[in-house]
């Protein structure tokens, strides 16, 4: 299996970026290899930092990019003013083929159109949509998490669909429930697009619906997908990520309030040491693009190269389960009835 890397997307490029190739190549798969796109001194000189220049020729490929596309630029860059940045040669790698998924800790917007332009959606897919998993006791998988701030009621459908097939594919889950982020439990409740996605997801037989989520109840595993538009679903997200921090930091500040509390800090090191690791961005490895025809996992900008590492992990997880490929036969099969329903 071939994954490409943008070497220089991300807060910490090309350093962790390249580390975390290096560990995911001593680590997961020793039938992985890498491509590593961008300033090749660059990229050579954190491969000898990090012992990986063995690997450079067996097990990784350096492609020279002469750009880099940064966290400010608008993001329909990637297609215009910087087409030769690291970002753009990767995505055009990986629509030609030269890698079976890619991974990328830049910048968000521009990844994102990117994706879509050069790579391009599932066919039958309106909109790809931003997956992350929550990491709650039942973890549920949100999205859309930024992509999309104005949906459709077909839009949300679609997630619906795509995050239940990722749940079932990636989590082993069988006939995952899918639940709707809303202001209240009833029906008529929210804005006009989530009644009418409402209606339609109690209409569709193919997904489990169990209805409205309010934001209190999202914590309680009541279902396995949570569906939302993307202004919705990254606020959500980043207050969970935000609270996760918070109430991390609240313990620790108790903890060491005394000779007793530090006791008690002692007595609980592995659970403490188990709330903050769930908490942690980087065991997860990033977000996928689901709906793009290949698969694009998006690492945060501030990745590490442990980050890095998962994300490639989770790279081969959704290649070797043919999740893409699952989400494109149920898409063909959802654009036949639609188009069965409207003749009819």
């Amino acid at each position: 299996m071939k994954i490409i890397l943008d070497a220089m997307g991300g807060d910490n490029a090309p350093a962790e970026i390249v580390k975390g190739a290096v560990l995911a190549l001593r680590t997961l798969d020793e039938g992985l290899s890498l491509i590593l796109v961008g300033d090749e001194s660059a990229i050579r000189a954190s491969l000898a930092e990090n012992d990986g220049a063995s690997y450079e020729g067996s097990r990784i490929e350096i492609v020279h990019a002469d750009e880099v596309l940064t966290m400010e630029d608008d993001p329909f860059d990637v297609m215009r003013k910087k087409k030769n940045c690291s970002m753009a040669v990767a995505l055009h790698l990986l629509a030609d083929g030269r890698g079976d998924a890619l991974v990328c800790a830049g910048n968000t917007g521009a990844l994102y159109t990117g994706a879509t332009m050069i790579v391009r959606t599932v066919k039958g897919i309106r909109r790809a949509a931003i997956a992350t998993i929550l990491p709650f006791d039942r973890p549920a998988l949100l999205l859309d998490c930024g992509a999309n701030i104005n949906v459709t009621s077909e839009y949300m459908e679609q997630f619906a669909f795509m995050g239940a097939v990722y749940m079932e594919k990636i989590f082993g889950i069988k006939e995952p429930e899918v639940g709707l982020i809303n202001n209240g439990a009833e029906p008529h409740k929210g804005i006009p697009v989530y009644v009418e996605t409402y209606e339609r997801l109690s209409n569709n037989d193919t997904i489990r619906f169990v209805g409205n989520v309010e934001g209190k109840e999202i914590y309680k595993g009541k279902c396995d997908v949570l569906v939302a538009d993307g202004f919705t679903g990254n606020i959500v997200l980043k207050l969970i990520e935000g609270m996760g921090i918070f109430f991390t930091l609240r313990l620790k500040r108790m903890f060491m309030e005394n000779v007793v509390t530090k006791f008690s800090a002692l007595i609980m090191k592995k659970q403490l040491k188990q709330l903050k690791r769930d908490f942690d961005s980087s065991e997860y490895g990033g977000s996928p693009f689901l709906g793009i025809s290949k698969p694009v996992i998006k690492a945060h900008g501030s990745a590490n190269a442990k980050e890095i590492k998962n994300a490639c992990r989770q790279a081969i997880s959704f290649v070797s389960t043919g999740l893409t490929e699952e989400i494109a036969s149920r898409a063909s099969i959802y654009v036949k009835h639609k188009s069965e329903e409207t003749q009819g």
